[in-house]
């Protein structure tokens, strides 16, 4: 069963680690099942088969008999927390005049239209968390400067 597991791994170029991390399996599971010491329990393939968006058949057997999945483009609680951190930073920045004023055709931004575009920043940041989710068959690793 691993084997499947790691072709998955493969495919997608991501770490037993990194899954570990994102499903909340932990690494002494996955290692011990790499060694053929344990299988985990069904919730646990269920999570790994619910990341990479593949039905549980597929660890059990390698075939996918269910239908195939799309993957989970539904946010989860750390998305919604990276997208209000990324959110607050580009708006206090803004607020803070980092980089001076704000101007729309010639005149600084007022409350009202500051606003609206944070109502806009956040539906965008949203959708491209989405977007990448759907893309990347995974969550995308944020890089940091």
């Amino acid at each position: 069963m691993y084997e499947y597991f790691q072709r998955l791994l493969d495919k997608y170029n991501v770490t037993a680690y990194k899954v570990a991390k994102e499903t909340g399996v932990t690494t002494s599971t996955l290692t011990n099942w790499k060694k053929g010491k344990y299988t985990p329990k069904p919730e646990k393939l269920q999570k790994i088969a619910d990341y990479f968006g593949v039905p549980l058949s597929y660890l059990l057997s390698g075939k996918m008999d269910e239908e195939t999945r799309t993957p989970n483009t539904e946010l989860t609680e750390r998305d919604r927390r990276e997208i209000g951190r990324d959110l607050d930073k580009i708006m206090n920045e803004i607020k803070n005049k980092t980089d001076g004023p704000l101007y729309y055709n010639g005149e600084a931004i007022d409350e009202h239209s500051l606003d609206l575009l944070e109502k806009a920043l956040e539906l965008g940041l949203t959708e491209l968390k989405k977007e990448n989710k759907v893309k990347y068959g995974r969550k995308k690793k944020r890089t940091e400067a």
